[in-house]
Protein backbone atom coordinates (compact mmCIF):
# COMPACT_ATOMS: atom_id res chain seq x y z
CA UNK A 1 0.00 0.00 0.00
CA UNK A 2 1.06 3.19 -0.95
CA UNK A 3 1.46 6.42 1.07
CA UNK A 4 -1.46 7.87 -0.74
CA UNK A 5 -3.66 4.57 -0.67
CA UNK A 6 -2.47 4.74 3.38
CA UNK A 7 -3.68 7.94 3.50
CA UNK A 8 -6.98 7.76 1.75
CA UNK A 9 -7.95 5.04 3.91
CA UNK A 10 -7.30 7.09 7.23
CA UNK A 11 -9.22 9.71 5.84
CA UNK A 12 -11.91 7.41 4.81
CA UNK A 13 -11.77 5.77 8.30
CA UNK A 14 -11.74 9.21 10.02
CA UNK A 15 -15.11 10.02 8.14
CA UNK A 16 -16.63 6.91 8.87
CA UNK A 17 -16.24 7.38 12.41
CA UNK A 18 -17.29 10.96 12.44
CA UNK A 19 -20.97 9.76 10.45
CA UNK A 20 -20.81 6.60 13.22
CA UNK A 21 -20.93 9.57 15.89
CA UNK A 22 -23.26 12.19 13.96
CA UNK A 23 -25.55 9.31 13.45
CA UNK A 24 -25.84 8.51 17.50
CA UNK A 25 -25.11 5.12 15.86
CA UNK A 26 -22.09 2.32 17.96
CA UNK A 27 -18.93 1.59 16.57
CA UNK A 28 -20.09 -1.87 15.90
CA UNK A 29 -18.15 -3.07 13.01
CA UNK A 30 -21.00 -3.85 10.61
CA UNK A 31 -21.85 -0.35 10.97
CA UNK A 32 -18.48 0.87 10.64
CA UNK A 33 -18.04 -0.84 7.44
CA UNK A 34 -21.34 0.85 6.13
CA UNK A 35 -20.50 4.25 6.79
CA UNK A 36 -16.78 3.37 5.42
CA UNK A 37 -18.65 2.29 2.21
CA UNK A 38 -20.76 5.76 2.62
CA UNK A 39 -17.56 7.73 3.16
CA UNK A 40 -16.10 6.08 -0.05
CA UNK A 41 -19.16 7.40 -1.96
CA UNK A 42 -19.21 4.23 -3.85
CA UNK A 43 -22.89 3.14 -3.09
CA UNK A 44 -25.12 6.07 -4.39
CA UNK A 45 -28.18 4.38 -3.18
CA UNK A 46 -26.69 4.06 0.35
CA UNK A 47 -25.23 7.79 0.88
CA UNK A 48 -28.86 8.99 -0.55
CA UNK A 49 -30.32 7.21 2.20
CA UNK A 50 -28.30 7.49 4.74
CA UNK A 51 -28.56 11.23 4.08
CA UNK A 52 -32.12 11.34 4.01
CA UNK A 53 -33.19 9.62 7.73
CA UNK A 54 -30.11 12.69 8.87
CA UNK A 55 -31.90 15.20 7.03
CA UNK A 56 -35.12 13.83 8.48
CA UNK A 57 -34.54 12.57 11.90
CA UNK A 58 -30.94 13.79 12.92
CA UNK A 59 -29.91 10.71 13.47
CA UNK A 60 -30.49 6.88 12.69
CA UNK A 61 -31.78 4.44 14.92
CA UNK A 62 -30.90 1.19 15.71
CA UNK A 63 -33.74 -1.22 13.64
CA UNK A 64 -33.09 1.71 10.60
CA UNK A 65 -29.11 1.14 10.78
CA UNK A 66 -30.00 -2.59 10.51
CA UNK A 67 -32.04 -2.48 7.34
CA UNK A 68 -29.57 -0.83 5.87
CA UNK A 69 -26.72 -3.37 6.80
CA UNK A 70 -29.60 -5.76 5.87
CA UNK A 71 -29.76 -4.31 2.18
CA UNK A 72 -26.34 -3.43 1.45
CA UNK A 73 -24.12 -5.69 2.86
CA UNK A 74 -26.51 -8.92 3.08
CA UNK A 75 -24.40 -10.27 0.15
CA UNK A 76 -20.99 -9.42 0.98
CA UNK A 77 -21.76 -11.72 4.58
CA UNK A 78 -23.07 -14.71 3.02
CA UNK A 79 -20.16 -14.74 0.53
CA UNK A 80 -17.46 -14.33 3.60
CA UNK A 81 -19.39 -16.86 5.38
CA UNK A 82 -19.21 -19.28 2.61
CA UNK A 83 -15.92 -18.51 2.21
CA UNK A 84 -14.91 -19.28 5.82
CA UNK A 85 -16.88 -22.40 5.87
CA UNK A 86 -15.09 -23.43 2.89
CA UNK A 87 -11.71 -22.75 4.57
CA UNK A 88 -12.79 -24.77 7.74
CA UNK A 89 -14.07 -27.79 5.47
CA UNK A 90 -11.19 -27.76 3.86
CA UNK A 91 -8.74 -27.49 7.17
CA UNK A 92 -11.18 -30.47 8.48
CA UNK A 93 -10.82 -32.85 5.35
CA UNK A 94 -6.90 -32.10 5.68
CA UNK A 95 -6.66 -33.20 8.88
CA UNK A 96 -8.67 -36.36 8.60
CA UNK A 97 -6.39 -37.18 5.28
CA UNK A 98 -3.28 -36.88 7.30
CA UNK A 99 -4.67 -38.72 9.78
CA UNK A 100 -5.70 -41.62 7.63
CA UNK A 101 -2.30 -41.31 5.94
CA UNK A 102 0.05 -42.01 9.14
CA UNK A 103 -2.09 -45.15 10.59
CA UNK A 104 -1.98 -46.43 6.76
CA UNK A 105 2.16 -45.58 7.38
CA UNK A 106 1.69 -47.31 10.19
CA UNK A 107 -0.76 -50.24 8.96
CA UNK A 108 1.75 -50.81 6.21
CA UNK A 109 5.00 -51.12 8.88
CA UNK A 110 3.16 -53.45 10.93
CA UNK A 111 1.78 -55.50 8.17
CA UNK A 112 5.64 -55.75 7.06
CA UNK A 113 6.83 -56.82 10.50
CA UNK A 114 4.19 -59.54 10.41
CA UNK A 115 5.70 -60.48 7.15
CA UNK A 116 9.42 -61.02 8.83
CA UNK A 117 8.13 -62.66 11.71
CA UNK A 118 6.41 -65.06 9.93
CA UNK A 119 9.76 -65.43 7.86
CA UNK A 120 11.60 -66.46 11.05
CA UNK A 121 9.35 -68.42 12.14
CA UNK A 122 9.28 -71.06 9.46
CA UNK A 123 12.98 -71.21 9.78
CA UNK A 124 14.41 -72.90 13.06
CA UNK A 125 15.11 -70.30 15.91
CA UNK A 126 16.45 -70.68 19.60
CA UNK A 127 14.29 -68.94 22.75
CA UNK A 128 16.25 -65.78 22.86
CA UNK A 129 15.75 -64.62 19.32
CA UNK A 130 11.86 -65.93 19.97
CA UNK A 131 11.66 -64.21 23.02
CA UNK A 132 13.35 -60.98 20.88
CA UNK A 133 10.31 -61.34 18.20
CA UNK A 134 7.65 -61.95 20.42
CA UNK A 135 8.78 -58.66 22.43
CA UNK A 136 9.13 -56.62 19.10
CA UNK A 137 5.80 -57.92 17.73
CA UNK A 138 4.24 -56.61 21.15
CA UNK A 139 5.65 -53.33 20.68
CA UNK A 140 4.70 -53.24 16.72
CA UNK A 141 1.12 -54.14 18.07
CA UNK A 142 0.97 -51.75 20.98
CA UNK A 143 2.29 -48.89 18.38
CA UNK A 144 -0.86 -50.03 16.01
CA UNK A 145 -3.44 -49.79 18.73
CA UNK A 146 -2.58 -46.51 20.06
CA UNK A 147 -2.21 -45.33 16.36
CA UNK A 148 -5.94 -47.14 15.75
CA UNK A 149 -7.58 -45.28 18.99
CA UNK A 150 -6.09 -41.94 17.81
CA UNK A 151 -7.74 -42.35 14.64
CA UNK A 152 -10.85 -43.12 16.00
CA UNK A 153 -10.91 -40.12 18.06
CA UNK A 154 -9.80 -37.94 15.01
CA UNK A 155 -12.60 -39.33 13.20
CA UNK A 156 -14.83 -38.85 15.91
CA UNK A 157 -14.16 -35.24 16.36
CA UNK A 158 -14.06 -34.45 12.53
CA UNK A 159 -17.31 -36.28 12.39
CA UNK A 160 -18.64 -33.55 15.27
CA UNK A 161 -16.72 -31.00 13.17
CA UNK A 162 -18.56 -31.89 9.73
CA UNK A 163 -22.46 -32.02 11.34
CA UNK A 164 -21.68 -28.29 12.59
CA UNK A 165 -20.40 -27.72 9.28
CA UNK A 166 -23.33 -29.02 7.33
CA UNK A 167 -25.52 -26.99 9.80
CA UNK A 168 -23.87 -23.98 9.41
CA UNK A 169 -24.13 -24.49 5.28
CA UNK A 170 -27.76 -25.31 5.52
CA UNK A 171 -28.54 -21.77 7.14
CA UNK A 172 -25.92 -20.10 4.57
CA UNK A 173 -28.49 -21.89 2.28
CA UNK A 174 -31.75 -20.61 3.40
CA UNK A 175 -30.33 -16.92 4.25
CA UNK A 176 -29.04 -17.20 0.49
CA UNK A 177 -32.83 -17.59 -0.79
CA UNK A 178 -34.34 -15.17 1.39
CA UNK A 179 -34.79 -11.18 0.14
CA UNK A 180 -32.73 -9.38 2.96
CA UNK A 181 -35.49 -6.41 2.79
CA UNK A 182 -38.94 -7.85 2.59
CA UNK A 183 -38.17 -11.31 4.73
CA UNK A 184 -39.85 -13.47 2.16
CA UNK A 185 -38.29 -15.84 -0.30
CA UNK A 186 -36.20 -14.16 -3.01
CA UNK A 187 -35.93 -15.06 -7.10
CA UNK A 188 -33.58 -17.99 -6.90
CA UNK A 189 -36.26 -19.77 -3.86
CA UNK A 190 -38.94 -19.16 -5.83
CA UNK A 191 -37.59 -20.64 -9.07
CA UNK A 192 -36.50 -23.81 -6.93
CA UNK A 193 -39.94 -24.43 -5.15
CA UNK A 194 -41.99 -23.45 -8.19
CA UNK A 195 -39.90 -26.69 -10.08
CA UNK A 196 -40.42 -28.58 -7.29
CA UNK A 197 -44.18 -27.93 -7.29
CA UNK A 198 -44.63 -28.61 -10.58
CA UNK A 199 -42.47 -31.94 -10.53
CA UNK A 200 -44.86 -32.84 -7.39
CA UNK A 201 -48.02 -31.92 -9.25
CA UNK A 202 -46.76 -33.84 -12.27
CA UNK A 203 -46.66 -36.83 -10.49
CA UNK A 204 -50.11 -36.25 -8.27
CA UNK A 205 -51.89 -34.59 -11.40
CA UNK A 206 -53.01 -31.93 -8.42
CA UNK A 207 -53.88 -28.28 -9.82
CA UNK A 208 -50.77 -25.34 -9.32
CA UNK A 209 -51.48 -21.70 -9.75
CA UNK A 210 -49.22 -19.07 -10.05
CA UNK A 211 -50.13 -15.60 -9.11
CA UNK A 212 -47.98 -12.43 -10.30
CA UNK A 213 -48.28 -9.11 -8.46
CA UNK A 214 -46.87 -5.61 -9.22
CA UNK A 215 -47.16 -2.57 -7.07
CA UNK A 216 -49.18 0.28 -8.80
CA UNK A 217 -47.22 3.59 -9.98
CA UNK A 218 -44.58 2.48 -7.20
CA UNK A 219 -41.94 4.36 -9.10
CA UNK A 220 -44.04 7.70 -8.93
CA UNK A 221 -44.33 7.02 -4.76
CA UNK A 222 -40.60 5.85 -4.83
CA UNK A 223 -39.31 9.29 -6.34
CA UNK A 224 -41.98 11.48 -4.19
CA UNK A 225 -41.63 10.05 -0.90
CA UNK A 226 -38.20 8.50 -0.71
CA UNK A 227 -36.46 4.77 -1.17
CA UNK A 228 -36.45 4.31 2.61
CA UNK A 229 -40.56 4.63 2.42
CA UNK A 230 -41.07 2.49 -0.60
CA UNK A 231 -39.08 -0.04 1.33
CA UNK A 232 -41.60 0.57 3.92
CA UNK A 233 -44.21 -0.28 1.39
CA UNK A 234 -42.56 -3.30 0.02
CA UNK A 235 -42.34 -4.74 3.60
CA UNK A 236 -45.83 -4.16 4.08
CA UNK A 237 -46.60 -5.78 0.62
CA UNK A 238 -44.86 -8.67 1.52
CA UNK A 239 -46.16 -9.13 4.78
CA UNK A 240 -49.55 -9.38 3.15
CA UNK A 241 -49.01 -11.95 0.53
CA UNK A 242 -47.86 -14.28 3.12
CA UNK A 243 -50.47 -13.73 5.36
CA UNK A 244 -53.11 -14.39 2.72
CA UNK A 245 -51.44 -18.05 1.89
CA UNK A 246 -51.46 -20.95 3.52
CA UNK A 247 -49.72 -24.37 4.16
CA UNK A 248 -47.24 -24.87 1.38
CA UNK A 249 -48.03 -21.80 -0.90
CA UNK A 250 -44.94 -19.56 -1.16
CA UNK A 251 -44.33 -15.85 -1.27
CA UNK A 252 -41.17 -14.53 -2.70
CA UNK A 253 -40.41 -11.31 -4.38
CA UNK A 254 -39.86 -11.39 -7.66
CA UNK A 255 -37.93 -8.60 -8.11
CA UNK A 256 -38.63 -4.40 -7.75
CA UNK A 257 -41.86 -3.96 -7.12
CA UNK A 258 -43.05 -7.35 -8.14
CA UNK A 259 -44.20 -10.52 -6.01
CA UNK A 260 -45.14 -13.87 -6.97
CA UNK A 261 -46.97 -16.79 -4.77
CA UNK A 262 -46.93 -19.99 -5.92
CA UNK A 263 -50.20 -22.16 -4.92
CA UNK A 264 -50.19 -26.17 -4.87
CA UNK A 265 -52.51 -28.41 -4.74
CA UNK A 266 -55.17 -25.19 -6.01
CA UNK A 267 -57.43 -24.79 -9.01
CA UNK A 268 -57.81 -21.46 -10.72
CA UNK A 269 -61.04 -20.17 -9.02
CA UNK A 270 -59.35 -20.65 -5.60
CA UNK A 271 -56.18 -18.45 -7.05
CA UNK A 272 -58.33 -15.82 -7.95
CA UNK A 273 -60.13 -15.83 -4.65
CA UNK A 274 -56.61 -15.57 -3.01
CA UNK A 275 -55.69 -12.74 -5.09
CA UNK A 276 -58.62 -11.01 -4.42
CA UNK A 277 -58.39 -11.11 -0.92
CA UNK A 278 -54.47 -10.28 -1.39
CA UNK A 279 -55.33 -7.18 -3.46
CA UNK A 280 -58.52 -5.87 -1.05
CA UNK A 281 -55.68 -6.14 2.12
CA UNK A 282 -53.32 -4.49 0.57
CA UNK A 283 -55.91 -2.00 -0.47
CA UNK A 284 -57.36 -1.05 3.08
CA UNK A 285 -53.68 -0.18 4.54
CA UNK A 286 -53.24 3.60 5.00
CA UNK A 287 -49.85 4.01 4.82
CA UNK A 288 -47.78 6.99 7.46
CA UNK A 289 -44.35 7.91 6.87
CA UNK A 290 -42.28 6.07 9.82
CA UNK A 291 -40.22 9.26 10.26
CA UNK A 292 -43.11 12.36 10.44
CA UNK A 293 -45.91 10.36 10.55
CA UNK A 294 -47.60 12.00 7.65
CA UNK A 295 -50.21 10.31 6.22
CA UNK A 296 -49.19 9.39 2.72
CA UNK A 297 -52.51 7.47 1.18
CA UNK A 298 -53.18 4.23 0.18
CA UNK A 299 -51.21 2.30 -2.56
CA UNK A 300 -52.93 -0.75 -4.90
CA UNK A 301 -52.10 -4.18 -6.37
CA UNK A 302 -52.48 -5.48 -9.65
CA UNK A 303 -52.37 -9.11 -9.89
CA UNK A 304 -52.51 -11.95 -13.37
CA UNK A 305 -53.21 -15.23 -12.30
CA UNK A 306 -52.60 -18.43 -14.58
CA UNK A 307 -53.04 -22.64 -13.55
CA UNK A 308 -50.29 -24.70 -15.01
CA UNK A 309 -51.15 -27.01 -17.98
CA UNK A 310 -49.00 -29.81 -17.16
CA UNK A 311 -45.90 -31.01 -18.89
CA UNK A 312 -44.69 -30.11 -21.40
CA UNK A 313 -45.49 -26.76 -20.07
CA UNK A 314 -42.10 -25.37 -18.40
CA UNK A 315 -41.89 -22.82 -15.31
CA UNK A 316 -41.09 -19.69 -17.63
CA UNK A 317 -44.05 -20.28 -20.11
CA UNK A 318 -46.71 -20.58 -16.77
CA UNK A 319 -44.90 -17.60 -15.39
CA UNK A 320 -44.99 -15.85 -18.93
CA UNK A 321 -48.91 -16.85 -19.02
CA UNK A 322 -49.22 -15.37 -15.29
CA UNK A 323 -46.96 -12.02 -16.62
CA UNK A 324 -49.29 -11.27 -19.84
CA UNK A 325 -51.88 -11.51 -17.03
CA UNK A 326 -50.55 -8.95 -15.31
CA UNK A 327 -49.99 -6.64 -18.04
CA UNK A 328 -53.58 -6.87 -18.61
CA UNK A 329 -54.36 -5.62 -15.48
CA UNK A 330 -52.16 -3.00 -15.84
CA UNK A 331 -53.63 -2.01 -18.86
CA UNK A 332 -57.51 -2.63 -17.86
CA UNK A 333 -56.75 0.28 -15.22
CA UNK A 334 -54.37 -1.10 -12.73
CA UNK A 335 -55.96 -2.47 -9.04
CA UNK A 336 -57.68 -5.61 -10.63
CA UNK A 337 -57.20 -9.32 -10.63
CA UNK A 338 -56.80 -10.81 -14.54
CA UNK A 339 -56.48 -14.06 -15.65
CA UNK A 340 -57.01 -16.21 -18.85
CA UNK A 341 -60.48 -16.39 -18.77
CA UNK A 342 -60.71 -12.68 -17.25
CA UNK A 343 -64.49 -12.03 -19.20
CA UNK A 344 -65.70 -12.23 -15.49
CA UNK A 345 -62.82 -12.24 -13.04
CA UNK A 346 -61.60 -8.22 -13.15
CA UNK A 347 -63.30 -6.83 -10.24
CA UNK A 348 -62.16 -3.13 -9.64
CA UNK A 349 -62.03 -1.18 -6.52
CA UNK A 350 -63.22 2.10 -5.92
Amino acid sequence: MTKLDFDRASEFANAALSMLKRANLPAHPVYYELFYIYATGATPELNAQINELLTANGQIGDDEASELCERFLEVTNLDEKLRDLSEVMNSTISNVNASIDLAMATANSYSGSLLQASGDLEGSIDDQALQALSTRLLKETRRMQDMNRKLESQLANTKGDLAVLQSDLAKVRREAMIDPLTKIANRKGFDEQLALEMEKAGETRAPLCLLVMDIDRFKAFNDTYGHLTGDQVLRLVAQVVKANIRGRDMAARFGGEEFVAILPETELSGALTVAEHIRQAVQSKELLKRSTNEKLGRITLSLGVAQWRGAPESASALIERADKCLYAAKSGGRNRVVCETSATDAPIAS
